[in-house]
């Protein structure tokens, strides 16, 4: 049989061949998806010439906008020079070797050594590996359990989703590793238990770590693994003095800290990476994905201490058997080494500060709609969390999906948010303006009386 599909739409073919990441089978079945055809710094087009305002980023990733004519042509003119060379073992390429001396001098501390990756999920896959291969070189071949928290997001490959747990990541159809990796309540002070204090709330985790390694042991537990703020898990930042704590403890112990900062560094909330800069902590490695080529070409990196290094080094005897086809891509080395020039150059970093201190104050709004029980973040990253009732936090039933319609009613006036549960999740380019700003708070309030107007003549008490 011939195919023939030079006839069909984008629309059509997607439709009939795709298997989307996180699919939902049902609605993709009905609806099939948005062609997104032509971008411009913050502006998105669709296929039938409508225009968004893209307040999601792309995903966290566009920092510097989209239809950069000189990203466009430093990248086809590494292509032409050189499209492509491995990076095993001994060989290397000029973009690779000076992006990783860029990614040095910018990390904090002694985090002067890189491994490249193709994105975030297999940097933080190889950053887990590496705890056991670095506790196995420094002669505790059984310090290898990884702690990590309740609503993080650390990936999706079999290893990182198994690390990670955040609601709806977790289906029955698949599997998922559990020995060896153990989870902490999540730090959440919108969350955190009646008549508990912030503080209190923090003090309570610190001990609940300890306790997990008293029961543990500190001999069997390697790594602990955090987003300085939980992306994908709902903009969670912790209580105050939670990051540097745990990683007090970390260190008493032996504990590897590894920052998974695939969403944070770059400018996100107008650092190039948050864990020292935000919450004075020096991790033993990052991870870094996403912003670090602004999405134009897909690139991740681990960037580890000195002090690892010279352990898995010693003797000169041991192979790091790890590593991807695609590791130090010239192409994408390119790209990231451009994305950080314009970042250098325009100053996006104060501009992500300045305007981030004017988008969290203006969405604080929002928390004066029925809907609405919490707007919280820091930067260009924000979550906005509604509810039934204000007073006691419980959610809306699963299947009013009133985040999905808040943004469906946000894209049908020009604007992109991310639904995600009772969520709404924005992460603009770090380019976009106070005026931007404006337009991202009226058009979603916007959206938000509407659907509340909607679930009022639904007969749906709001609290």
């Amino acid at each position: 049989m011939t195919k023939d599909f030079a006839n069909q739409s984008s629309w059509d073919l997607d439709r009939a061949h795709v298997l989307h990441p996180w699919a939902n089978f049902g609605p993709f079945e009905k609806s099939g998806s948005l062609v997104i055809t032509r971008g411009q710094g913050a502006k998105l087009w669709d296929a039938e010439g409508r225009e968004y305002f893209d307040a999601v980023g792309g995903m966290w990733c566009t920092n510097i906008g989209l239809g950069r004519r000189e990203m466009a042509d430093a990248i086809a003119e590494q292509a032409e020079r050189l499209a492509f060379s491995n990076t095993f073992v001994d060989m290397t390429n000029d973009p690779s070797a000076r992006l990783a001396g860029k990614l040095a001098e910018l990390a904090p501390g002694d985090l002067n050594r890189v491994h490249f990756t193709t994105g975030g999920s297999t940097a933080v896959d190889t950053a887990v590996r590496t705890v056991a291969f670095y506790q196995h070189a420094r002669g505790y071949p059984d310090k290898t359990d990884i702690v990590a928290r309740e609503q993080s997001y650390h990936g999706s490959t079999y290893l990182t989703q198994s690390v990670g747990k955040r609601d709806g990541d977790r289906v029955e159809e698949f599997r998922y590793k559990t020995e060896g990796i153990h989870h902490l309540r999540c730090p959440n002070p919108y969350r955190r238990p009646e008549g508990m204090t912030e503080a209190q709330f923090c003090d309570d985790l610190i001990a609940e770590f300890e306790a997990l390694i008293a029961r543990v042991g500190a001999d069997r537990i390697g790594g602990f693994i955090a987003e300085p703020i939980q992306a994908s898990g709902g903009i969670i930042i912790p209580p105050e003095g939670y990051l540097r704590r745990m990683w007090e403890i970390c260190q008493r112990h032996e504990i590897l800290f590894i920052a998974d900062e695939v969403v944070t560094a770059f400018g996100r909330i107008g650092h190039w990476f948050a864990s020292l800069a935000e919450f004075g902590v020096q991790p033993d490695m990052i991870t870094s994905a996403k912003g670090l080529t602004s999405g134009y070409l897909p690139l991740g990196a681990l960037i580890l201490s000195e002090r690892i290094w010279n352990v898995m080094a010693e003797g000169g005897e041991r192979w790091f058997t790890t590593g991807l086809t695609y590791s130090g891509h010239p192409v994408s080395c390119a790209a990231g080494l451009k994305n950080i020039e314009i970042m250098e150059r325009e100053d996006l970093l104060a501009n992500a500060t300045k305007v981030g201190s004017y988008f969290q104050s203006r969405m604080k709004g929002l928390e004066d709609l029925p809907l609405i029980g919490n707007v919280r973040g820091r930067g260009l990253m924000l979550c906005v969390e509604s509810v039934s009732d204000k007073g006691t936090k419980v959610p809306l039933a699963e299947g009013i999906n009133e985040s999905k319609r808040i943004s469906d009613v946000a894209e049908s006036m020009g604007l992109i948010v991310r639904p995600m549960g009772h969520l709404n999740v924005m992460s603009p380019p770090l380019i976009i303006s106070e005026g931007d700003v404006d337009f991202i708070a009226e058009t979603l309030t916007a959206a938000i009386c509407r659907v509340t107007d909607d679930l009022i003549r639904e007969g749906i008490r709001l609290g």
